[in-house]
């Protein structure tokens, strides 16, 4: 049964492509949360050919335990979650995936607890609540929220990260206040922006 609701999860999300990928997860021991450094190293992008569409890059997400409630349109994945996509890798001790009226594509994810991200430009954020909205692609991180690329970092109680558009807006908490800190190139040192050549992985 765990499987099987795997399975239309990801076949929800990604096609039909993803079944076999899904299964596979699902019917070995459960996984514990890599390293910091593997994680980064796991999202090297393919150095020859270019990304294909979004919607045919492989999606996995490895949990303790899933729980699918079809009249609601929503699996919840507990327990060690970690979802990879286009990537991108999450970390949680919790994800919901809410699906459309027709159960067939996601809408949105919520991750809870001990929540970490890295996107695939290399960009590492944590937060008590992470929101990804697919249609967007924006992904939005609330509670004690930080974000940071390299020695660079900023701080707020909402980050909010437009993946297709590489751009984020910082919010503050009650005080209204935000932080970041930025250094600058050193001498010498080749510009850019932060992120790795093409195929390179991220830096620990």
């Amino acid at each position: 049964m765990t499987r099987w609701l795997a399975a239309a999860v990801l076949a929800a999300w990604l096609g039909a492509s993803a079944v076999g990928v899904v299964q596979a997860q699902s019917s070995s021991p459960r996984p514990r949360p890599p390293s910091p450094g593997t994680a980064r190293a796991a999202q090297t992008a393919p150095k020859s050919t270019a990304a294909p569409a979004k919607s045919q890059q492989p999606v996995t997400v490895d949990a303790d335990q899933l729980v699918s409630d079809q009249k609601q349109g929503l699996v919840i994945f507990t327990g060690n979650v970690v979802a990879r996509h286009n990537n991108s890798t999450q970390y949680a001790d919790r994800m919901e995936v809410y699906l459309d009226e027709k159960g067939d594509k996601v809408m949105r994810t919520v991750s809870t607890g001990a929540v970490r991200i890295i996107t695939r430009d290399c960009r590492t954020g944590t937060a008590q609540r992470a929101e990804y909205y697919d249609a967007e692609q924006r992904l939005v991180l609330t509670g004690d929220a930080r974000v940071w690329q390299e020695e660079n970092v900023v701080t707020g109680e909402r980050i909010t990260i437009f993946l297709a558009e590489d751009r984020s807006m910082v919010e503050g908490g009650a005080g209204g206040r935000v932080k970041g800190i930025f250094y600058p190139k050193r001498e010498g040192e080749a510009s850019s922006n932060g992120k790795p050549p093409a195929g390179a992985p991220c830096k620990p």
